[in-house]
């Protein structure tokens, strides 16, 4: 089966490499997205020029020379892993059994650019992957497989997707292209009534208020870790918050209850957190207990005004 590669950055490169080392389709071109002026080569074409692949980078995919070059490779699938340009109907339908796109929740759950994030923010306990035929609109369309894994109660971004989520992605691109080319793939059909979309979560929707339940001020700090980051302020100057623990105890939300070489607590509703690691605003990452000390803090101070 003749297959095309269509991603971006490492997950994108690392699908491209499972797909040349150990499958055993012949990949035919890949495409990403064009060079940012500035800024080093994506790494999958990078790693596609090395491979020897015709790598092919256009803006659009509406433009009638992009759309003969597609056809000319003579593709039976185009794979999509990791891609933020929207590619139209005309474009994936080109290969002979058309595109299949991946995401990083179970469809029709969490569509949207932070689907990792989210499920984490919104006190979640699973998530997974979903391989999908992707249509118009974002994210929707019907899934080919999925797989679920647990979040755990102290996952962050990092452990959820990179040591969960992002390997058995990568391994399961040879099971995709295994469905397509033993004929009939399955289908199953997205329960629209299940759907939800999140928009991308950027820095606004991340700001920590102490008068909320700890969990949520956890789930927040986690979800947010390692970006967009989830943050605060002291004495108007911002500081974002990392690495921290959920410890019991009782106090006025907002207030600095202890600091000590193991960070600083912060009193929230029902609980405290022990925030471990911070960046303060043009700073760079440093434990708590430096940026308490650098900065003369003391307890009973209060966080986020």
């Amino acid at each position: 089966m003749r297959v095309i590669v269509m991603g971006q950055q490492a997950f994108g490169k690392d699908v491209l490499a499972k797909l040349l080392d150990d499958g055993p389709d012949e990949v035919v071109a890949v495409y990403c997205e064009p060079d940012k002026e500035g800024k080093p080569a994506d790494p999958i074409k990078t790693y596609a020029l090395e491979r020897g692949l015709p790598v092919h980078q256009p803006a659009k995919f509406d433009n009638p020379e992009v759309l003969e070059t597609l056809a000319s490779h003579q593709a039976d699938l185009m794979v999509m892993a990791f891609v933020n340009v929207f590619v139209p109907e005309a474009a994936r339908d080109t290969p002979t059994h058309g595109s299949i796109c991946f995401h990083p929740s179970l469809l029709p759950l969490h569509r949207g650019p932070s689907a990792v994030n989210w499920p984490i923010i919104m006190g979640s306990t699973k998530s997974g992957y979903s391989w999908f035929y992707p249509s118009d609109g974002l994210d929707e369309g019907d899934s080919l497989l999925q797989w679920e894994c647990d979040i755990g109660p102290d996952d962050t971004v990092i452990t959820l997707y990179f040591k969960n989520i992002y390997p058995s992605a990568v391994e399961s691109v040879l099971t995709v292209c295994d469905l397509f080319r033993n004929g009939n793939p399955p289908r199953i059909v997205a329960d629209e009534a299940q759907a939800s979309y999140e928009r991308r979560c950027t820095a606004k929707h991340c700001r920590i208020d102490w008068n909320k339940p700890v969990a949520q001020v956890y789930n927040l700090i986690r979800g947010a870790n390692p970006s967009p980051g989830a943050w605060t302020t002291l004495n108007g100057a911002q500081v974002q918050v990392f690495d921290c623990a959920r410890v019991p105890g009782d106090g006025i939300s907002s207030r600095v209850m202890d600091v000590s070489e193991e960070g600083v607590t912060v009193q929230a509703i029902g609980g405290r957190i022990l925030v471990k690691r911070v960046r303060p605003a043009g700073g760079d990452k440093v434990s708590a207990a430096e940026w308490a000390a650098s900065v003369g803090l003391e307890t009973r101070t209060e966080l986020g005004g």
